[in-house]
């Protein structure tokens, strides 16, 4: 009997070890590729799910491509897939370069880069905020009158992630700080990110996402996730509730969702497109990315719906049929948790208890951790899920758990403080 294996670029993450471990529960063999820094994080429940590891240096593209092609011919692998918003690129290229189920190479990018992605919906006249990509060589605010937008605007980094370094502009003077702040974004491989920082045209509305996968080229929509976002110029998400299929026209934010996706090459695999309803009822596509979603969608989704996202992932990869029947008809929430001040984090208070209603309660923050406000994904402490049959009862008990929930944070003192 042939073994089946399936190789992850870059195993850490909760959606990777979902697909971890869904593929060891069919009997799979699972091999991934990591940095050395990111495998020494890796707990003993994770590496007791890998058959095989290779170590490799992400930040230079061609010698990765070169190192995971290699291994995974070695290896013979059947599949390669990642979760993660690094590594989407490489692994086009190499699927691609395997013969295996991927996609478009050329257009790898432009699923990542939100320059190269800008130009790709235009192209595709995916309905989409107008996008500036800044000239260094002159003046933003003559740049941003040239191009015809006016405040607020979004101001954010070509290749940033997790909403990190984006931020609502509301006056000129303010747009020094958010440029910067765009600039300064990292990738977590150490590789040389794009440094272009664009400007976008500030759509208003209720913000949701499309959960899709794409399999020879035709896409199939799994749900519509609406997001909760907290106020300010640094807007994170702070909740999803799906499915929101009834909340709105979904026919026409799928339809969006579809052009977005064909744009820019997706042809196998999972993608998560955010996009903006107006109070007029425009759909305006912000990115599309090219794999499954964080934040725990893919886990409210199997809670909700009874599709199993992790299975359907490593069908595509493997060129096999993907189940998406939903066996449930059932509403889920997420909620997360963070600091309202800076400081040390003490402990956190009143955490729910699991139970057949709260599917999980997680805690990724430790006593003693630096924390603040959050300004990205990244600065969350936490979180913990609703599931229900009834989408009122179910947003209603999320949000009476969290009133419950109590973050005890302890000032830092300062250098030279007596």
């Amino acid at each position: 009997m042939t073994t089946t294996r399936v190789l992850l670029l870059e195993a850490a993450g909760p959606e990777s070890h979902a697909i971890a471990t869904t593929a060891a529960a069919r009997g799979y063999e699972v091999f991934t590729v990591t940095s050395r820094e990111r495998w020494d994080g890796y707990d003993t429940a994770l590496r007791n799910l890998l058959t095989g590891h290779l170590l490799t240096d992400f930040s230079s593209s061609d010698q990765a491509a070169k190192a995971v092609v290699a291994y995974a011919r070695l290896i013979k692998v059947s599949a390669v897939l990642t979760t993660n918003e690094y590594l989407t690129p490489l692994c086009a290229l190499a699927a691609a370069d395997l013969g295996l189920p991927g996609n478009d190479p050329s257009l790898a990018l432009a699923a990542r880069n939100k320059a190269q992605m800008a130009a790709r919906f235009a192209a595709y006249y995916v309905p989409a905020p107008r996008t500036l990509v800044l000239d260094g060589g002159c003046n933003v605010e003559d740049q941003i009158h040239a191009a015809g937008l006016s405040f607020p605007v979004v101001v954010k980094p070509s290749e940033g992630a997790g909403s990190g370094g984006v931020t609502i502009v509301d006056w000129p003077k303010a747009l020094a700080g958010a440029v910067l702040d765009a600039n300064g974004q990292r990738s977590m491989y150490g590789a040389l990110l794009d440094g272009r920082v664009l400007i976008q045209e500030y759509a208003n509305g209720q913000e949701y996402s499309v959960e899709s996968i794409t399999q020879d080229g035709r896409t199939s929509h799994l749900c519509l996730t609406r997001k909760l976002v907290s106020e300010g110029s640094n807007r994170v998400e702070i909740g999803h509730m799906l499915p929101a299929d009834e909340d709105a026209d979904s026919t026409a934010i799928f339809d969006a969702a579809s052009q977005a996706i064909a744009s820019v090459g997706i042809r196998n695999g999972a993608t998560h497109t955010e996009v903006i309803l107006t109070p007029t009822g425009e759909c305006k596509v912000v990115e599309v990315a090219a794999r499954i979603a964080a934040g725990n969608i893919g886990h409210l989704i199997r809670h909700a719906t009874g599709v199993d996202p992790w299975a359907a992932c490593l069908d595509v990869a493997l060129g096999r049929p993907m189940q998406l029947q939903r066996t449930s008809d059932c509403f889920a929430t997420v909620r997360f948790l963070s600091a309202n001040r800076s400081g040390r984090l003490v402990a956190i208070h009143g955490l729910p208890k699991v139970s057949s209603e709260i599917p999980f309660v997680r805690v990724r923050a430790t006593a003693g951790t630096r924390v603040a406000p959050p300004r990205s994904n990244s600065d969350r402490l936490g979180c913990f899920a609703v599931v229900g049959n009834n989408a009122s009862d179910v947003e209603r008990r999320a949000n009476d758990l969290l009133a419950d929930i109590r973050i005890e944070v302890e000032p830092v003192a300062k250098a030279g403080d007596a």
